[in-house]
């Protein structure tokens, strides 16, 4: 079983969406993401090398959601799982991408869209 670290509520502006006010105007993102990886080698040697960098990470994802534009959140969510993936130490991950300005016409809370990726 793996370790887990979390990173909750990453919040950037994006300009993702179908629909060209999406694309002009932007909107807020939130993101939770959840690496797994086996912490014991960094535990044991007190080693940031041989775990995932939360910080490093944080700031990939908010480069991501303030890149360049896509369509739907799942390829949003794709990307960062991704480039989570990038990191030697990460085996799994789970992304969570809320948009809770989404274009909808009757009232809601957040809308979200949840993948897991692991290697291989």
């Amino acid at each position: 079983m793996l370790d887990r670290i979390a990173i909750k509520g990453l919040r950037a502006r994006g300009h993702h969406g179908v629909f060209p006010r999406e694309r002009e105007l932007g909107q807020t993102f939130v993101v939770d993401v959840v690496l797994g990886l086996d912490t014991r080698p960094a535990a044991s040697g007190d080693d940031l090398e041989a775990t995932a960098h939360y910080g490093v990470i944080a700031e990939e994802v908010v480069g991501i959601v303030t890149g360049d534009p896509v369509d739907l959140i799942e390829t949003l969510a794709q990307r960062i799982a991704d480039q989570c993936l990038t990191h030697a130490a990460v085996q799994e991950v789970e992304v969570v991408v809320h948009k809770p300005d989404a274009p909808i016409t009757v009232p809601f809370d957040d809308v979200t869209i949840t993948i897991v990726r692991s290697r291989g």
